[in-house]
């Protein structure tokens, strides 16, 4: 258990160092169809796969060294098997959100067996052992993002292969409660603010919230998108559905870092410009179209991913000639609990603090 460091003493800085902005914005970048589809060429002609993985990060050039990502808080990882092959057993203490982009598998996470078609997605709770194969006959392809960046920037990451497999245990009868291990004073409060004290045996006992797996299935969540298609050219909100796992609250999450949305953009619709302090991750999977970021126009078409939207940057989207469907994975749950998550929603009024604030109305009553 020891470790050998290196000798450190910490400084002093002046407190404009804690405020002037950052050194440089992180650019927009979009991976085209025909990159990805040449890495997954690559992956699926190497001649083995390393830990039953064959994978590679999708890592943007302003990434820190140790904490490689798309946008400075979301990991991106394109995933290959070949029919047969199946990965082992892995966990680690990020949460995923996992979206499959060709063929079909199936994925036991935490011991929830799931056979997935493209474009499904899931999530992956934090320390849940999971493995994934390829049933099929075509080569199985996923994105996969993690909230790893931020866990490596604390020091904190932890990853295990092959770690041992947990079998249910009967839960032992209840044991009369030991007083001495037991605060008799409990939770209190101590002003009329609503301050309160709380006693250590509650600090490291607190209530749990039960993360499981969770299945979206692309054929019914397309059967829901289809509804939002016909609010008009006067609908001023986003034709979109997150994919929300209930453990998240009031963060709005499919995990406790990321919200997961599918969005139907009929032809010729055109965002409103907005902005929000959380990064915002694209995958295009029909249609095609433009997105405007910071004053640059970036034109997409289906089978692109896209960092459409760094943080803070002012950005819309337009569809072409076509109906576009894509998933946007943003950073907006951890921004929330944070109290970090400004939010723009119209360029001609001031921004609000998402999670604290009352937020936004659209016009969605009045266009049906």
């Amino acid at each position: 258990m020891k470790v050998d460091f290196d000798q450190a003493s910490a400084g002093f800085a002046p407190l404009h160092a804690m405020t002037e902005p950052d050194a440089k914005k992180w650019a927009p970048v979009l991976i085209s169809k025909a990159q990805i589809d040449a890495e997954i060429e690559r992956l699926a002609s190497l001649p083995n796969a390393e830990a039953g993985r064959r994978s590679s990060l999708i890592v943007h050039p302003d990434a820190l060294p140790g904490a490689p990502g798309l946008a400075p808080g979301i990991c991106v990882t394109l995933s290959v098997l070949k029919p047969g092959e199946r990965t082992e057993p892995f966990r680690h203490n990020a949460t995923e959100v996992n979206f499959c982009i060709r063929g079909q598998g199936r994925a036991v996470v935490a011991g929830r067996a799931m056979a997935f078609r493209q474009y499904d997605v899931w999530n992956t709770p934090s320390y849940a052992i999971y493995t994934r194969e390829n049933d099929g006959d075509d080569l199985q392809v996923m994105l996969t993002y993690n909230n790893s960046p931020v866990l490596k920037f604390m020091n904190v990451y932890f990853a295990e292969h092959n770690p041992p497999m947990l079998s249910a245990v009967e839960e032992a009868a209840a044991e009369e409660e030991d007083g001495r291990k037991t605060s008799p004073y409990g939770t209190f409060q101590i002003g009329d603010d609503g301050a309160m004290l709380m006693p250590y045996e509650r600090l490291i006992n607190p209530p749990a919230v039960e993360a499981n797996p969770l299945f979206w299935p692309w054929e019914k969540v397309e059967a829901e998108l289809g509804k939002l298609a016909d609010l008009g050219q006067n609908y001023v909100g986003r034709r979109l559905y997150l994919l929300y796992n209930p453990m998240t609250g009031r963060t709005n999450g499919t995990t406790p870092s990321f919200f997961s949305t599918i969005t139907i953009r009929p032809p010729r619709i055109v965002d409103r410009p907005h902005r929000h302090t959380s990064a915002a991750i694209n995958y295009y999977f029909k249609g095609s179209g433009r997105s405007s970021v910071a004053g640059n126009v970036y034109e997409w078409s289906a089978g692109d991913l896209m960092l459409s939207a760094p943080g803070w940057a002012v950005h819309n989207h337009a569809s072409y000639d076509d109906y576009v469907y894509e998933l946007t994975v943003q950073d907006q749950p951890l921004n929330i609990a944070m109290e970090s998550l400004l939010w723009q929603e119209s360029m001609k009024e001031p921004p609000i603090l998402l999670g604290t604030h009352a937020g936004f109305d659209t016009n969605r009553a009045v266009v049906g």
